[in-house]
């Protein structure tokens, strides 16, 4: 019987590979692992929770014996943190191949993270675009680095509200969330631009899983109370959600896939991008707006205090 479409089985071997993962511990994050990790990769685990990254990769060292996974704490809402783990990494790894940019937060009331940031902004996109920042001349030294961050559908119905960037005034959980998943692929598109100009041996792409069966539908309307979301959230995942592996795939074929270019955008195949295998997608007008890419950039290197030198 003939296989359709890209899967898990096309990664190449991962062998003598250094990807780091953030979020790794579950969901996609956990399903990426677990496929890189197989395939030979050292999997540096960017997770906030120590004690759930631990269960993962016993989790994972149970199915992959002689899998190599070093966990590393990661806390992206606050960039003491970000700044602390890009130290160590840099100190104990002279090599990096791949950063996937996976962690993120999905539809919470409003809060904001040590540094003052909203939430959901400041951990989907400012710490990413600090933690990619730190690494990045790392990344340039394989001759074939790659980041890939990991967006969302949801971009689609997101503004970047330069006005009120930090949503101090009418925050909404959704316009929150669908301002940072936008912002995401702001930013893998600006990078893109910016390694192509400096000549820099480094591709950046995007991916987003579609609609994927993970513990993050559940955490924002378990934290605002919202019973009637929640439900919605468990009935689509059991009527519309792929599995968490199929979610993977887009993050995955981004990542490994020898023909995969800088800029590209990966997402299901199928109807509404919801499901499918992994194909080239692609994102609305306001995700390829280079001038709020570009003002984005600017105050994320203002903001982060972490300039590219691009």
């Amino acid at each position: 019987m003939t296989r359709k479409g890209w899967s898990s089985a096309d990664v190449p071997d991962q062998t003598g590979r250094t990807v780091i993962i953030t979020g790794a511990n579950s969901g996609l994050g956990l399903e990426t692992t677990k496929v890189l990790a197989g395939n030979g990769a050292t999997v540096v685990m960017a997770c906030r929770s120590l004690d759930k990254a631990e269960a993962a990769k016993q989790q994972i060292l149970a199915a992959h014996p002689e899998a190599t996974l070093d966990v590393r704490k990661l806390d992206l809402a606050d960039l003491s943190s970000v700044r602390a783990f890009a130290e160590g990494v840099l100190e104990a790894y002279p090599v990096i191949d791949l950063l996937i940019n996976n962690a993120g937060i999905m539809a919470i009331p409003r809060s904001e993270t040590v540094d003052g940031f909203e939430m959901q902004l400041g951990t989907n996109h400012f710490g990413h675009f600090a933690l990619t920042g730190l690494l990045l001349e790392r990344l340039s030294e394989t001759g074939q680095g790659r980041v890939v961050t990991v967006s969302s559908a949801a971009h689609k119905m997101g503004r970047m509200h330069f006005d009120d960037l930090q949503l101090s005034q009418g925050y909404g959980e959704w316009k929150a969330y669908g301002q940072s998943k936008l912002a995401n692929l702001l930013f893998a598109f600006e990078l893109d631009r910016r390694l192509r100009a400096a000549d820099r041996p480094i591709k950046s792409l995007a991916a987003h899983p579609g609609y994927s069966d993970t513990n993050l539908q559940s955490v924002g309307p378990k934290k605002s109370g919202n019973k009637l979301m929640g439900a919605i959230m468990k009935l689509g995942n059991s009527v519309m959600a792929q599995d968490a592996d199929r979610g993977a795939l887009p993050s995955l074929r981004a990542a490994t896939d020898p023909s995969a270019d800088g800029g590209q955008y990966y997402g299901p195949g199928g109807l509404f991008e919801v499901a499918g295998p992994p194909v080239v997608v692609e994102a609305n007008d306001h995700a390829k707006d280079a001038g709020d890419a570009t003002r984005l950039w600017e105050i994320s290197e203002e903001l982060t205090g972490v300039r590219y030198g691009l």
